[in-house]
């Protein structure tokens, strides 16, 4: 019987996980929850419902893993504990210092409901999370590396387009490419902020906007650009549309390190990615988790999980032997 799979929220991931689903046969979707108007929602797939968010607890028997599709900012930080409650779930939660919180609070609704959640699923954190482990457990002495880019900022760019002036912005994470060579050299560098990316913003100014001012409002905003070296580029609104619609992303996860009792010998280990679609790539890691999360289920685990937690033939819809046979 194929896993039955519910998603909440429909915006760019939630359509990337639909999609996924599509690629997995033992899975089927079977209903997507939204918080706009059921009636006017459109989805791909013609045997799963629309519903809205407000009916979920009357699906309750009827979906094995519901994946939350919402923002780290507010939605996911409300919803998984609420969802938890009556589902197995899994969430792309992707503020990192506040996942302590977030797993503790997923943890007790799901221990409480006899459920299980899988948090914080994606790139990074998520496949990233496991280069970082993996490389820090073979390689004990030496430095970690994270870069991310080239590629769309999701959130950088709705900060952009809150500026006063703007009508609609892009922004790009860049790795500065001489940082990224010095650690791929084994140098183990100490890098700041500023050292490892840049940030290019394409802009569309509202007409008789001050250019000058945006520029400025956006170089110094806190927490998003102020601590980097920052580009910004004005075009036409044509432009953005033709050269700049797409959400491009990916990023690199490096381990430096040293081995032998002279410390004689350098290592690097490598995982990097380049993709054309970064909520679908985040759905095809969501998907693949829910395969995990709905088997832990039916061995009778509950509790939040992290990506750290799960062994990876959970994921595979292949058997142990094989997976044995084919894979190791």
């Amino acid at each position: 019987m194929a896993i039955r799979i519910g998603i909440y929220g429909y915006g760019n991931l939630g359509k990337g996980v639909e999609a996924s689903i599509a690629q997995n046969p033992d899975m089927e979707l079977v209903v997507v929850f939204t918080r706009r108007d059921p009636s006017t929602i459109s989805i791909k797939t013609s045997t799963a419902k629309v519903m809205n968010i407000k009916d979920c607890a009357s699906m309750k028997d009827q979906i094995d893993v519901l994946i939350l599709c919402g923002g780290s900012a507010t939605d996911l930080p409300v919803q998984g504990p609420e969802m938890a409650a009556m589902f197995n779930i899994v969430d792309s939660f992707d503020t990192h210092a506040n996942i302590p919180q977030h797993f503790a609070e997923v943890d007790a609704a799901a221990k409480k409901a006899g459920t299980v959640g899988a948090i914080s699923v994606g790139w990074d954190p998520g496949m990233f999370s496991l280069a970082r482990v993996y490389s820090s457990a073979i390689l004990p002495e030496g430095e970690s590396y994270t870069f991310w880019g080239k590629g769309v900022s999701q959130g950088h760019s709705d900060a952009i387009r809150r500026v006063e002036g703007v009508k609609d912005g892009k922004q790009y994470t860049i790795p500065v490419e001489s940082a990224l060579e010095a650690v791929r050299s084994g140098k183990q560098p100490q890098l700041t902020t500023r050292e490892k990316h840049t940030r290019e913003c394409f802009v569309v100014a509202e007409e008789g906007a001050d250019l000058n001012k945006i520029e400025n409002d956006i170089k110094t905003m806190p927490n998003y650009f102020s601590d980097y070296d920052t580009t910004v580029h004005f075009i036409s609104e044509e432009e953005l549309k033709k050269n700049h619609s797409g959400i491009p992303h990916g990023g690199f996860c490096i381990r430096s390190g040293v081995s032998g009792f002279e410390k004689e010998n350098k290592h690097v280990i490598e995982y990097s990615l380049k993709l054309d679609s970064n909520p679908e790539f985040t759905a095809g890691v969501l998907v693949a988790y829910a395969r995990a999360i709905y088997r832990l289920s039916q061995e009778g685990v509950s509790g939040c999980k992290t990506v750290l937690d799960i062994a990876p033939a959970y994921l595979s819809p292949l058997s142990a032997e094989e997976l044995r046979k084919s894979m190791v």
